[in-house]
């Protein structure tokens, strides 16, 4: 398993959706990048000025990320994103 450092967060993004809300099917070029993603792993947070910073999401969280946040790596098959918890911009409920 990976286990981010610091105040990195291991996402998956969801998967796309092909259709809108009205039934219609979208093409691939019309589909837009995901933005939200399952928080898979967390680090430890960030030291400060010797203080250890609480990481503000946890293991589970689904997430809004920027567009072009991150660095994507490939583990066992699955497509993953490691990103600083900065990049996070929300926690969907």
């Amino acid at each position: 398993m990976i286990k981010p450092l610091s105040d990195r967060v291991l996402i998956k993004m969801k998967e796309k959706e092909e259709t809108t809300k009205s039934g219609i099917i979208l093409a691939t070029e019309a589909q837009e990048k995901p933005q939200v993603a399952e928080v898979i792993e967390v680090g430890p947070g960030e030291k400060i000025k010797g203080e250890l910073q609480e990481m503000y999401v946890k293991k589970g969280d689904n997430v809004i990320v920027s567009k072009y946040a991150g660095t994507e790596v490939k583990y066992e098959g699955e497509e993953y994103i490691i990103v600083k918890q900065d990049d996070i911009l929300a926690i969907v409920d």
